[in-house]
């Protein structure tokens, strides 16, 4: 097997993959849906941000006890109660689309609802992938799921443009619904006793503050979720700003917009098949992709026409995905098996729980100064953000990180004590694996 898809050999991540496959590309067809909904009752970018942001509220306000559930009870059932509640919202907002009474507000709160669902959802299927594939074998998996996530993108808003073009967006919304059942199957189907379940966490008081307290005595990876911080708030809100460049810039339709997404997957997949491949992840290249993907994001936002915007889309996707693989991979394979579900959920709410700052904001910089300024600002603030996490959290580790050009490009670490000397480090980076934890080495 090639060493790319070298997960696929358990079966039990097989068939978590081939559910996750039919249920992202509904999930992508919702998402596009669901924004051309809005657009059409309030034709608001504002609206749009308000959305998005209800969508990620309860990722922030309830991640970390959704970090708590994960690790108190078996994940595959936690996964299985989260399938049925968003296939339950997804069903009944395309009902009230379909049948014409839907309204602004109906959006707001199937979002907010559908919010609470997928707050729960993230930290359980965040950590039970190392339970279907076991260490050894996580970086692989990560990378096949963000690949099976991105390739449902390169489907999903394409199909889910011309279905809207046919059908309308009620039918497509209630599509998605429907999708939840491969994964509900995929879980009833696996062998329990081929999972590399851990022991649940004991019932104590305080057991989210431990959490916290054990992330943030480790300076490397709080300077990881500074990063994913800044870009997940104002960099990753391409729902959104896709749709204000595809409508208020190039003057398209809702199958050009599908289009975009689809594009912008192309360079998502790439990114994800690359990191499949890698059997270390560095803590350097989280930060060189975040880096690369604020500039990225930034030159889109100056592109003249739709056709130079669509070519730049793949190198936003591929900066984006390489920055999520390496970080996700290096969290997990960086904390003790018994905090991962609060981990996780941390890591989930840092990522996702931004966005209700950050889409209405970089929704109303669209609104108000143009939609070119919604990417040009988000990817600024995504360089500002990684430079200033890396020149804190460095200096608290004793560490200074600096880019050299030669002989490649590259990141590298070195203690402050050495820069005197002009000694440099470039051969492990000294951070990021406890040296009592066992499993592969992540610098």
């Amino acid at each position: 097997m090639s060493p790319t898809f070298r997960a696929f050999k358990v079966r039990n991540f097989r068939l978590y993959a081939s559910g996750a496959i039919v249920s992202n590309v509904g999930t992508w067809m919702q998402r596009v849906a669901q924004d051309w909904l809005v657009l059409e009752l309030t034709h608001s970018g504002t609206a749009l941000g308000i959305v998005t942001g209800l969508q990620f509220l309860p990722a922030l306000l309830l991640g970390p006890y959704a970090g708590l559930v994960a690790d108190r009870f078996p994940k595959r059932q936690v996964l299985t109660c989260t399938q049925i509640a968003m296939a339950t919202v997804a069903l009944v907002l395309g009902g009230l689309t379909v049948s014409g009474l839907v309204a602004p507000w109906h959006v707001y709160l199937l979002a907010l609802l559908f919010g609470i669902g997928t707050a729960f959802d993230a930290p359980a299927r965040q950590a039970f992938v190392v339970e279907m594939v076991g260490r050894d074998e996580l970086a692989n998996a990560v990378g096949l799921n963000s690949a099976s996530f991105n390739a449902a993108r390169l489907l999903g808003p394409a199909l889910a443009g011309l279905l809207i073009h046919w059908i309308g967006t009620g039918p497509v919304i209630m599509i998605n619904g429907f999708t939840y059942a491969a994964v509900i199957l995929s879980l009833r189907l696996m062998r329990v006793s081929e999972l590399h379940t851990p022991k649940v966490a004991a019932r104590d008081k305080g057991m989210i503050r431990d959490g916290m307290r054990y992330l943030w005595r480790r300076p490397e990876l709080m300077m990881i979720l500074v990063t994913v911080f800044f870009a997940g708030t104002f960099g990753l809100n391409f729902q959104m700003t896709s749709a204000l460049m595809a409508t208020e810039v190039f003057q398209k339709g809702a199958g050009e917009y599908g289009i975009l997404g689809s594009i912008l997957a192309i360079g998502s997949l790439s990114g994800a098949l690359l990191a499949a491949r890698r059997v270390r992840v560095r803590a350097r290249l989280v930060i060189g992709a975040a880096l690369a993907f604020g500039v990225m994001a930034m030159v889109s936002g100056l592109m003249p026409t739709y056709l130079t915007y669509a070519l730049v889309l793949p190198l936003v996707g591929l900066t984006s995905l390489t920055m999520l693989t390496a970080a996700n991979a290096t969290m997990q394979l960086s904390i003790e098996p018994t905090m991962r579900g609060r981990v996780m959920a941390l890591y989930m709410t840092v990522l996702m729980g931004g966005t209700p700052i950050g889409s209405p904001l970089i929704g109303w910089v669209g609104q108000t100064f143009g939609a070119r300024w919604s990417l040009i600002v988000g990817g600024a603030l995504t360089v500002i953000g990684t430079i200033a996490s890396v020149v804190y959290f460095s200096r608290r580790r004793g560490l200074s990180i600096r880019p050299r050009l030669l002989p490649r490009p590259r990141l590298e670490v070195l203690p402050q004590t050495e820069l005197l000397g002009e000694k440099a480090i470039s051969e492990p980076d000294p951070v990021l694996s406890p040296a009592k934890e066992p499993g592969p080495r992540v610098a």
